[in-house]
């Protein structure tokens, strides 16, 4: 059996980071390649990184072929906010790297390609309680637009060439290792930061906003879970629904409060609330535990004793 060899695209975001770490766990840190297209900082200097943009075809090809990659996972993309601001420029990005990946995995005989979609891909019309598996999609944000389309790529390549591609539909990811990045649910990374910091936290949401939220080392485990998964349990090529919890802007100020008493928080919804809005209140993951076993370990509370401790030291 050869050896496994990971490329991991755009590993200097907020799920890229933590998501090298469990990757060095599993295969060695040797057996790992995290790239980005910024210069690496904090704990992907530890490892082999590689200066990349993912935009550039020849050079993500000549990266796989020189260092016998077998497994690629690309995160790299503009984020819900972000990508209202330039709308061409995020479905460029998000697309066509997106090809680049699958056409390498098809012509290069990768092994696994891994790929995040999100809750973007639902809409205004989308069951917003306990939101099925299969359902109406209809995005509102451009993000929302190449997350859906992403899907059907994705599953094209898999019923076309056999490529053996997974993904999942992250809901709102919560970790205290980097900064937030630019999406919706931000609000719910960035509180933590300046509770401890200035003890209150002017949130862009409205307070009573419910969102699906994961903490990031369920949204870790979870991408590995599927990874690791034998093929034949993964049914669905397309994304796979994926959740933990659900909550609003008033319960994780609450959370907050049982450690910092003196907590404020004030809501003053901006462009971000119409994206929340449109997007579900809760999931329902029941495919996702039924194929390959997914069982998330954090709740509300747990990951606010783990962030605010961490993060006092």
């Amino acid at each position: 059996m050869k050896k496994t060899k990971v490329l991991l695209i755009g590993a200097g975001g907020q799920l890229g980071s933590e998501l090298t770490q469990g990757l060095w766990a599993l295969h060695g840190i040797d057996n790992v390649i995290s790239s980005d297209i910024k210069d690496p900082h904090g704990i992907l200097k530890e490892g082999r990184f590689e200066k990349l943009d993912v935009m550039q075809k020849d050079k993500l090809f000549e990266l796989i072929k020189t260092n016998e990659i077998t497994q690629v996972y690309h995160l790299a993309a503009l984020l819900s906010a972000t990508g209202e601001q330039d709308p061409r420029w995020a479905w460029k990005l998000n697309m066509e790297s997106l090809l680049y990946v699958l056409e390498a995995a098809h012509e290069l005989k990768l092994d696994k390609v891994y790929w995040p979609s999100s809750i973007a891909v639902f809409g205004p019309t989308t069951p917003k309680d306990n939101t099925p598996q299969d359902t109406i999609m209809d995005p509102t944000t451009v993000y929302g637009i190449t997350k859906l389309a992403g899907e059907r790529w994705c599953e094209y390549f898999f019923k076309r060439y056999g490529v053996d591609v997974r993904s999942l539909r992250y809901p709102g990811l919560i970790g205290y290792k980097t900064q937030p990045g630019g999406g919706t649910t931000d609000y719910a990374v960035d509180i933590y930061f300046k509770a401890l910091a200035e003890k209150s936290y002017g949130c862009f949401l409205s307070a009573d906003t419910y969102l699906p939220m994961m903490y990031m080392s369920d949204a870790v485990k979870a991408t590995i879970d599927l990874m690791e998964s034998p093929a034949e349990k993964i049914k669905i090529r397309s994304s796979y629904n994926i959740s933990s919890m659900s909550f609003c802007p008033t319960q994780i100020a609450a959370a907050i409060k049982k450690y910092i008493p003196d907590f404020k928080i004030t809501c003053q919804p901006d462009f971000r609330q119409a994206i929340a809005d449109s997007w579900p209140r809760s999931i329902d993951d029941s495919r996702a535990r039924s194929d390959w076993g997914w069982q998330h370990e954090f709740g509300l509370e747990e990951m606010t004793k783990d962030i605010l401790e961490n993060l006092k030291q």
